[in-house]
């Protein structure tokens, strides 16, 4: 798949910023005033920032509003659904503690889990997709949520959370590299089955449909080497995950929390790319390009 600077943003900063808010919706950690305004300002930016890049992926933006519509039965519909729940009911929770030093405990409750089920749907919108194999997984839930969890702890200043949760998402990364480098070859999905002509011998591609470029080659047939890749997992492994587990290790200042937090970025931004260059859409078979 073709590797879009608007859905590595999208996919990278709003799984931060709902994170964060998952924690600030428990109470974690317990701040007020304009400490409190600071940390649902920097989710805020994170998850609305997200939210809003993904929209320059859109072939047509001016329809978004009719997505809210089809919620019954596609996940990129609930997810804004959710998404809009999440941010009004935070803004609440937020509202009450920042200018009424109020914390609505259940609001808080209701706001995390509207949170961790924003991410929740925006991670079936690919791993609902049997067409791209390597996503049509429940591991890819897993991944989504375990960054966000431990991103979010990260975020929030909450070492202990992120010492358990940032080992549990890189192994649940590896993972998913791991099942997923195996699920085209496992779905059985070759040229035979695309076209149907498998039962009448042996099937081979006589030439591409076409000389030129075209939609389906530009958005979903993108060719990554296997060194490029091996290098860039590397990256992520030891950016998003090793570097700032050994970070919160040391004792704790603010250059060292922020150096955690911009690793992790950097990180898991080169694991999104990944995410979305190493994924292998079935409509490359009819042009030769697996």
């Amino acid at each position: 798949m073709h590797p879009a600077p608007s859905v590595i943003v999208f996919t990278t900063l709003s799984g931060l910023g709902f994170g964060l808010l998952f924690w600030l919706g428990l109470g974690l950690p317990a701040v007020t005033g304009w400490i409190a305004f600071v940390f649902f300002a920097i989710a805020y930016a994170l998850a609305v920032g997200g939210l809003m890049a993904s929209t320059f992926h859109l072939g047509h933006p001016e329809r978004a509003m009719k997505a809210f519509t089809q919620w019954r039965s596609s996940w990129l519909s609930r997810e804004g659904v959710c998404a809009v729940a999440a941010l009004i009911v935070m803004g609440v929770y937020a509202a009450a503690i920042v200018f009424f030093d109020v914390r609505l405990a259940a609001l808080g409750v209701i706001g995390a889990v509207l949170c961790a089920g924003t991410v929740f749907t925006t991670s079936m919108i690919y791993a609902q997709l049997k067409t791209v194999p390597r996503w049509n997984s429940p591991l890819t839930s897993v991944l989504f949520l375990s960054l966000s969890l431990a991103g979010g702890a990260l975020l929030a200043g909450q070492t202990l959370i992120a010492l358990v949760l940032l080992p549990v998402a890189a192994a649940a990364q590896v993972a998913w590299w791991f099942v997923g480098d195996k699920a085209f070859g496992k779905s059985g999905t070759n040229l035979a089955t695309a076209t149907g002509l498998g039962n009448i011998g042996a099937v081979r591609a006589f030439e591409p449909p076409h000389t030129g470029t075209n939609y389906l080659l530009r958005e979903f047939v993108h060719v990554v080497g296997r060194k490029h890749a091996a290098k860039l997992r590397m990256i992520a492994l030891a950016f998003g995950y090793t570097v700032p587990f050994v970070l919160l290790l040391v004792p704790f200042s603010h250059v060292v929390a922020l150096l955690a937090v911009a690793s992790h970025l950097a990180g898991i931004a080169a694991s999104r790319w990944l995410f979305f260059a190493e994924a292998e859409h079935v409509v490359g078979l009819y042009y030769g390009k697996r």
